[in-house]
């Protein structure tokens, strides 16, 4: 990895939004779902996944996923239970119920909290098959109380079909009972307007290549989305204190995910930078995804060198990262100057993949540079909420001369008048 002065680094963000084919690609098979349903979702399975399939087989039945349990390890099922209790104890953690405050004069003010009806997650299929991402979606909203949560991932490509039973039994352990074997563009299109199999939701969550993300921001609107997610990211905040080996080790578990994945190590020990640089490259030469991870590296990866800590602290709010983790003396001596990151791992032994897999805070994650703005993936992304409003006759007497000030000053008469005709200043 290139260790850089912190005055030489630029923060630069990798925004792809697609090209104009990508887009128009997704425009037209939005369209056509619209217009023809099954028919147009059938149609591009066959396209792109290489699957023909009638209507009726698009929903995965109750058998394959009893099947699919005889075909994981006990192991893995052992550790996504004990995953999935960790991240429901976390979720349920955050639920919010509705409220009221009663004023001596009779108002009323208040705020009712209901959970979505129905909600999509959509499921990366192929080689991007991640159990955990099931759990992250579906818990949260299962806490939440939403009472229809369905499924969408495409089928295995080449004509074979069916899900990986990873995914099924995922599913099945977060309690998902409605599963299609559909992805792409055209399983956006089929959430968001519905079809004659898929009925259509109310939001639209989980990860997807970049037709998926140009498809969800082309329905934004007709349906919520969660975000649109960009390649991970992780920065490590360290000291000489800091062990090379563990940084490097954490610093590779991200630039394996993607070669546009980002791996930043900020610190103000010098010696502790070229320590990590060399452990880097004894690591990554018998790392599985090596040239994914060496790739991503070289475009994205990078040591920066800051005058002290309290620079790095400067640097790190600036990139505002996906992953942060504080590998110092004292981690908890910088929590509380961190101003933008999505999730904060404090100390050696709380590498970045305990948050992805285990602990029980959500690895759904703002990243490029959103942290700014955004947050994890919680159960109030799938919560709607309604103000409620009862004033007293005494409550419209005392105000209601000021809420026909700010209305004639707007220019809106008639709401001035319905204020007035109540205080008797206008034949009824």
């Amino acid at each position: 990895m290139r260790i850089i002065e912190a005055a030489d680094w630029r923060v630069e963000r990798k925004v792809d939004y697609g090209t104009r084919e990508q887009l128009e690609t997704v425009q037209a098979i939005i369209r056509d779902v619209r217009k023809e349903g099954d028919a147009a979702v059938l149609r591009y399975t066959g396209q792109f996944d290489r699957m023909e399939l009638a209507s009726a087989q698009l929903r995965i039945a109750p058998a394959e996923i009893e099947a699919a349990y005889g075909q994981v390890k006990d192991a893995f099922l052992a550790a996504l239970r004990e995953a999935a209790a960790n991240i429901r104890a976390f979720h349920e953690k955050q639920k919010r119920t509705s409220w009221m405050d009663v004023q001596p004069d009779g108002t009323l003010l208040g705020q009712i909290l209901r959970p979505l009806k129905r909600v999509g997650v959509y499921v990366p299929g192929g080689s991007a098959a991640y159990p955990s991402s099931v759990l992250m979606n579906v818990i949260p909203a299962q806490v939440a109380g939403v009472p229809e949560i369905v499924m969408v991932t495409p089928p295995s490509t080449g004509g074979q079909g069916g899900i990986d039973p990873h995914i099924l039994v995922a599913a099945a352990e977060a309690g998902v009972k409605e599963i299609y074997q559909v992805g792409g563009a055209q399983a956006i299109a089929a959430l968001a307007y519905g079809t004659e199999t898929i009925a259509p939701v109310d939001k639209i969550c989980g990860p997807g290549n970049i037709y998926v993300a140009l498809a969800k921001r082309e329905v934004y609107g007709a349906v919520d989305i969660d975000s649109i997610a960009g390649p991970s990211e992780i920065v490590v905040l360290a000291d000489a204190t800091a062990t090379p080996a563990y940084v490097a080790a954490d610093l590779l578990s991200q630039a394996e995910h993607d070669a546009m994945a980002s791996a930043v190590l900020v610190t103000d020990s010098r010696p502790l930078a070229e320590a990590v640089a060399a452990e880097v490259e004894r690591q990554l030469a018998s790392l599985p995804r090596r040239e994914i991870a060496a790739k991503s590296l070289e475009e994205y990866g990078a040591i920066v060198v800051v005058p002290g800590l309290k620079e790095g602290v400067e640097l790190v709010n600036r990139l505002a990262p996906e992953h942060l983790e504080i590998m110092t003396s004292d981690p908890m001596e910088w929590v509380g100057a961190i101003e933008n990151a999505g999730a904060i791992f404090l100390g050696e032994h709380s590498s970045e993949p305990v948050g992805d897999y285990y602990a029980g805070p959500n690895h759904i994650i703002p990243t490029n540079g959103t942290a700014r703005f955004s947050s994890p993936v919680d159960v109030d992304m799938f919560m709607k909420k309604s103000s409620l409003i009862r004033y007293s006759r005494e409550a419209l007497q005392r105000d209601g001369e000021r809420i026909m000030e700010l209305a004639r000053h707007e220019g809106l008469e008639a709401h001035a008048r319905a204020i007035g005709i109540r205080l008797g200043q206008m034949k009824e």
